[in-house]
């Protein structure tokens, strides 16, 4: 069931992302005189189809990996010479170029769209209060402490954990020092902390950036009661059930369910006993049962404890909440600035990779974004369309690099040819056309490739 969920979610995250990119095309294409053969959605055999007035064929395709918009062109088939006026070949490279734009522009501009609705319905973000600093960490070298409260990362504003996450994403494999302004309850003025990095997580794999800083961020005190139970997990066959709450393991007091967490994942295959608080015929009794967590490594090979829970629902505090809403003027600001920061963080992100600041292992495929737009759907509209954003980003910026084969290596031609005056030789184009499909399969095999390893 979970995986059919995701596989929905990644249809209609890739449907919505793939619609609004292919018709930034297919309107500014329309707009220079240009007439559409189809309009494809997906790829492989349509599965749906319909016409338009104009005669451009609109479908959905199986393969949900992408899509396309095919234009009547000279290079690709013989065209009638009433039509020749109408051939995207035959258009000024200036409109070539600007079409070749569009369907990047339109994801940037979506982002915009996403984070403007999401900034008018107003969104809620945990308050980025630091818990626990860790002994001998940058964290505690730079002077934070608990109980401080992060107002910015580097100059940049930040109103909960995302946004400082987002912030710090931007130093992976740098060194020097990262400012932060932190302020506390009984005095509002923020001050300035600095964190000392040396090529910060440059050569692992994904990591929790600010565990790796020794930061933990303030977290409520949640009942150890069990919400999920998995079929034929270790809980399940141990006799757990929903509704079920830990009063201790191995003999240690269980005050919330972080405790419970910490004595599972430190005890991978080996039997350990927990007492737990059940209601039976509407009395609550204590019973003593005996489980063994399965071993399963996580991304950096450190083998846990998994037990196949779930915590039961919980509320945060009002006090560690903080609800962000703008009028009209102020959520475009917004979302203009957090289309910008993604962006940019984007572009850092591979240029490090190509530098090999940054591991290619973090490089991710239609499994992981099938995962996490399951989650983010299931979280609520704020969360799907903040993943949509951050989504579109990427894509009208990896679209817009000059490989052939994408949108920014067609760019790259009409540019050259308008400095030359005359088009690249079909020879170079085929050359980097095969360039840019293999360039494109590896990085497509290597996502794939990390995608199973994290499952």
């Amino acid at each position: 069931m979970e995986a059919l969920e995701s596989v929905i979610s990644l249809i209609i995250t890739l449907g919505i992302l793939v619609t609004i990119h292919e018709y930034g095309h297919y309107w500014v294409a329309k707009r220079c005189g240009v007439k559409v053969l189809r309009f494809s959605v997906g790829f492989g055999r349509p599965i749906y189809r319909w016409n338009n007035a104009e005669g451009t064929e609109f479908c959905i395709a199986m393969i949900p990996l992408g899509g396309y918009v095919k234009m009547l062109d000279e290079r690709e088939a013989p065209v009638d010479a009433e039509e020749r006026s109408q051939a995207f070949n035959n258009k000024t490279v200036s409109q070539r170029i600007a079409i070749a734009s569009a369907g990047p522009l339109a994801n940037f501009m979506f982002a915009v769209f996403a984070y403007w609705i999401m900034a008018m319905i107003g969104f809620s973000v945990i308050k980025p209060v630091i818990g626990e600093v860790s002994a001998s960490s940058v964290a505690e070298e730079a002077g934070l402490s608990s109980g401080q409260e992060l107002v910015s990362v580097a100059g940049q504003h930040v109103d909960g954990w995302r946004d400082v996450t987002l912030a710090l994403v931007n130093f992976i494999g740098e060194s020097g020092r990262i400012e932060v302004q932190t302020r506390v309850a009984e005095d509002p003025q923020p001050r300035p902390f600095y964190l000392s990095v040396d090529r910060w997580l440059a050569e692992g794999e994904q990591q929790d950036l600010l565990a790796s800083l020794g930061i933990r961020p303030e977290r409520p005190l949640i009942p150890a009661e069990f919400g999920v139970i998995v079929q034929d997990s270790p809980a399940y066959q141990a006799g757990l059930k929903v509704g079920d709450r830990v009063l201790s393991a191995e003999n240690i007091q269980v005050e919330d369910w972080y405790d419970l967490v910490e004595v599972i994942e430190a005890s991978p295959n080996k039997q350990i006993t927990i007492r737990i608080e059940r209601e039976e015929g509407g009395d609550r009794v204590q019973l003593d049962k005996l489980v063994r967590p399965e071993g399963q490594a996580d991304e950096n090979g450190v083998v846990k404890g998994k037990l196949g829970i779930g915590v039961a629902p919980f509320a945060y505090p009002e006090e560690m909440i903080r609800t962000v809403q703008l009028g009209p003027i102020g959520a475009l600001v917004y979302a203009a600035d957090q289309t910008w920061l993604n962006t940019v963080m984007t572009l850092n992100a591979i240029q490090k990779m190509l530098v090999g600041l940054l591991s290619l292992d973090n490089l991710s495929g239609p499994i992981t974004i099938a995962q996490v737009a399951s989650k983010s759907i299931s979280s609520g509209i704020e969360s799907f369309l903040s993943f949509l954003a951050l989504l579109s980003v990427s894509l009208g910026v990896l679209n817009l690099l000059p490989i052939p084969v994408l949108d920014g290596g067609h760019i790259l031609y009409y540019l050259l040819e308008g400095v030359r005056g005359k088009p690249i030789p079909e020879s170079w184009q085929l050359a980097g056309l095969k360039i840019g499909i293999s360039f494109v399969v590896a990085l497509m095999a290597i996502a794939f490739y990390n995608d199973i390893m994290r499952l």
